[in-house]
């Protein structure tokens, strides 16, 4: 029996400034909370993330190749993206 080892395709991107790999097929919000924590602060200052992960809340919105308020929770991440949060 021959086991053979499964490639899983990294996708490299830019998160406020760092370079970060995640795994193909990942949300572009899924790699925010894994690299950074939060998606934005809010204006009272909390750390603000990903909630109902449908697009519906908009807690996950940040910068996506200078486009303001992308639903990150609703895109994958591509090759190359530059994520802003904030």
């Amino acid at each position: 029996m021959t086991v053979r080892a499964q490639l899983i395709e990294t996708i490299n991107a830019t998160l406020n400034g760092r370079a970060i790999a995640v795994p193909a097929g990942t949300s572009i919000a899924a790699a925010i909370m894994t690299h950074s924590g939060h998606c934005r602060i809010a204006e009272s200052g909390e750390p603000r993330g990903p909630l109902c992960g449908m697009g519906i809340c908009m807690e996950c919105r940040a910068t996506v190749n200078g486009i303001a308020h992308v639903r990150t929770c609703q895109t994958l991440l591509r090759e190359g993206m530059e994520i802003v949060t904030g």
